[in-house]
């Protein structure tokens, strides 16, 4: 997949990487990392300028989120209560529960849509629970585009730091990837963990 991105981003530039980071918003296994520093790479040697690349590829991750956000509007909240009221008890859920997911992701969404957007994976699938629970539009597009800002600039200025050593950077990036995804592995455990044991106390 490496090979098919840098040669989309070599032939087609600032377009390439514009279309390459909104179809990574969409389909995470994508990877970001290799289009940014890779992106990073490219204005060593050719005409792109490192806030080019930068501002192209926010742009890219703003309008994926935004898809995606829509996309999450269309989830009707009321249906997906009538479900985990049908068939919630499988999985000792309530409608309760539904109610107390939205009122944190109104309380603490818009922290957790900025610092999700440093979370591989994680910071494309966000926006979708955002417009699920009708998160205010401008305030997801304050946060997200802040976000996504941080994480490209950090990522290309490294990439066009390191020059022709971008790849190995890919692979430390790999390294905090899957880092995260087993902290959030250990955080969901222990979420459950406590879930399952306040219901026991409660019954």
């Amino acid at each position: 997949m490496e090979s098919w991105i840098t040669n989309i981003m070599e032939q087609f530039g600032y377009v390439g990487i514009f279309l390459l980071i909104t179809l990574e918003n969409l389909f995470p296994p994508i990877p970001s990392e290799v289009i940014l520093t890779f992106g990073g790479f490219m204005t060593t040697h050719t005409s792109l300028s490192v806030f080019g690349v930068v501002m192209t590829s926010t742009f890219g991750s703003v309008a994926g989120a935004i898809i995606l956000y829509s996309i999450g509007l269309l989830i009707d909240v009321h249906k997906i209560e009538r479900v985990v009221e049908k068939w919630g008890h499988l999985l000792r859920l309530s409608k309760k529960d539904v109610d107390k997911a939205n009122d944190w992701f109104s309380k603490y969404g818009v922290w957790t849509v900025f610092f999700c957007r440093f979370v591989p994976l994680i910071r494309s699938l966000i926006s979708l629970p955002a417009g699920m629970m009708r998160m205010n539009f401008w305030v997801f597009l304050v946060f997200t585009t802040l976000g996504t800002l941080i994480w490209n600039a950090v990522l290309v200025n490294v990439g066009a730091a390191v020059g022709g050593s971008w790849d190995k950077i890919v692979g430390y990036m790999d390294i905090y990837s899957n880092v995260m995804y087993g902290v959030l592995g250990l955080l969901f455990i222990v979420l459950v963990v406590l879930f399952i044991r306040k219901r026991m106390i409660a019954k």
